[in-house]
């Protein structure tokens, strides 16, 4: 039984820093008060907030450009790196852990929300627990409704246990990728929680490394998360603190070219594992459902946009 560590306060005489990278496109309407947001969590530490514009075309970039001196009041440092071209999710990640400074770097989502003692919460747990060296937090809906956000490292089998009914695996008691036994209210030890919020240790990635820029924007988390176990650290989910996370605010934007790079990244992150000739058939016949399961889902959306018009 893990004792609760809300309303725990820091000191600014602790100097504990804190380095958050964010990654933008076309996020006007979340990231005004996803750093408002911040510049309260993080009144206690010393903070460098880097935020990287994947060259947003909805004036994403004009307003962080325009914000910049504002925002430079409220963190001790604040970098804006606005790119010329959609360069990726992943290679954004990096450009921002490359000028990361301070003892413990927070990765999140321009759509999430902190509420002010979600930084301080996880932060103590990980002062508490050596052996963890990333740390998430609850995500809710923004009507508080829990968001399942933890997964276990995917394998192919997956695949078609997907296509199943969800009572079948609980019959069999199954363990999926998905967790659908898992209901996000316990503090627990898991793969993979959802990059949209990742609180790390600087050592850990000092470690692994940075993100895994083969994956244009999904599957880096999870790839990078498998490094993190594979270099000996613990990653847990913490229920005692939350976020409120708009999920795939970018991303439903763009939804037929975001299900072809979630697919094509699926494929990639099974090839990178690959081993023996038994395993890339494997991942070969997987690259097959997932097609099949691209066409039904493009079909679908196609569907339901032209209902909307």
């Amino acid at each position: 039984m893990h004792r609760p560590l809300k309303n725990r306060k820091f000191s600014q005489n602790k100097k504990v820093s804190v380095s958050v990278v964010i990654v933008t496109y076309n996020s006007l309407p979340e990231i005004g008060a996803c750093l408002q947001a911040l510049r309260a969590a993080l009144h206690s530490f010393v903070s460098q907030v880097i935020v990287i514009d994947n060259n947003s075309d909805d004036g994403t970039a004009a307003y962080l450009a325009e914000q910049t001196g504002a925002f430079r009041s409220f963190f001790n440092d604040f970098t804006a790196l606005l790119n010329n071209e959609n360069v990726g999710f992943t290679r954004a990640v990096n450009q921002g852990l490359a000028i990361c400074r301070n003892d413990y770097i927070l990765l999140m989502n321009p759509d999430v929300v902190v509420q002010d003692d979600t930084i301080a919460t996880l932060l103590l747990w990980l002062m508490r627990h050596t052996q963890v060296g990333v740390v998430a937090p609850q995500l809710c809906y923004e009507d508080g409704k829990v968001q399942p956000s933890c997964r276990r490292f995917p394998r192919k089998v997956d695949i078609f246990l997907e296509l199943l009914p969800v009572r079948f695996s609980r019959f069999l008691h199954i363990k999926t990728w998905k967790m659908p036994e898992f209901d996000h209210a316990h503090t627990r030890q898991v793969d993979q929680p959802q990059g949209a919020f990742l609180l790390i240790r600087s050592p850990v990635l000092q470690r692994t490394g940075c993100w895994d820029e083969r994956f244009f924007m999904f599957f880096s988390d999870v790839d990078w998360c498998r490094r993190v176990y594979e270099h000996g650290w613990h990653i847990w989910f913490v229920a005692d603190t939350l976020a409120y996370h708009k999920k795939g605010a970018s991303v439903y934007r763009a939804r037929p070219a975001m299900l072809v790079s979630s697919h094509r990244s699926f494929i990639q992150y099974f090839t990178k594992y690959d081993r023996s000739l038994l395993q890339r058939i494997g991942t070969n016949f997987v690259y097959f459902i997932l097609l099949v399961a691209l066409f039904l889902r493009l079909l679908g959306h196609q569907l339901t946009t032209e209902q909307e018009i």
